[in-house]
């Protein structure tokens, strides 16, 4: 990359010799970015080359078992139940959402450590961040029951994350093209042509939700090196 971001990223890679050493050793580094939708989740794990990121792995996980309405609109379906029923529903599915999430991630741990990557942290993409009123609260809004189908999914990759080890950087999706641009020190086409072209090797589907993915990824990663294997929340309430 020729942008003052990438190399600050890719300083390393430019570097004496001893520092060189200290360059492979992140570029064994990576992290997974996911972008949440109702019951699953765009996920694309990248690391990084002289400050570049390269997509090492990119699928779409499933965070429940049944992959109907039903169960991938939890909060939907407990709005035409008796309170007690729709918590017991809702606990169910959040149960799920969590162990699936953590056999994905755990999953990809154990593929990329054995072609030699280790999977450092994450970065995942949060709506609007704030926090979400009682289930009576919930279902009785449509715009509220909508939000807290997703917050249940992004919550389930963050204890899935944490269970597995994996700091997490969680930034507002409405903030992360800001936020991306700023960090590598490229402007808003010039960043997503990038990302574009990181898909063009792999096909389809190749969406905004692998590229935003894939952003969450790298804002992350170079977060996690910068701060020496420490990520921070970007961008949450």
């Amino acid at each position: 990359m020729k942008s003052r971001r990438g190399k600050s990223c890719g300083r390393l890679w430019k570097a004496p010799r001893r520092r060189r050493l200290i360059s492979v050793a992140h570029s064994k580094q990576a992290a997974l970015g996911f972008r949440v939708h109702s019951g699953w989740a765009a996920l694309v794990a990248v690391r990084l080359e002289k400050g570049a990121p390269v997509v090492l792995v990119r699928q779409r996980a499933h965070l429940v078992e049944t992959f109907t309405y039903e169960f991938r609109q939890p909060f939907h379906t407990a709005g035409k139940m008796l309170i007690s029923q729709a918590r017991d529903f809702i606990e169910r599915v959040r149960e799920e959402a969590k162990r699936l999430a953590q056999r994905a991630i755990h999953e990809l741990q154990s593929d990329l450590q054995k072609q030699g990557m280790a999977l450092k942290c994450c970065g995942l993409l949060l709506a609007s961040g704030k926090p979400l009123p009682n289930l009576e609260k919930i279902i009785a809004s449509h715009a509220l029951i909508h939000t807290a189908d997703g917050e249940l999914f992004r919550e389930a990759l963050l204890h899935a994350s944490r269970r597995c080890g994996l700091p997490a950087t969680a930034i507002k999706e409405r903030e992360l093209l800001q936020q991306a641009v700023q960090a590598f020190h490229l402007k808003p086409a010039e960043l997503m042509r990038r990302v574009t072209e990181l898909g063009r090797a792999l096909g389809s589907p190749w969406s905004q939700d692998e590229k935003f993915a894939t952003l969450a990824a790298w804002l992350a990663l170079c977060a996690s090196l910068k701060g020496g294997g420490r990520t921070q929340s970007r961008g949450a309430a």
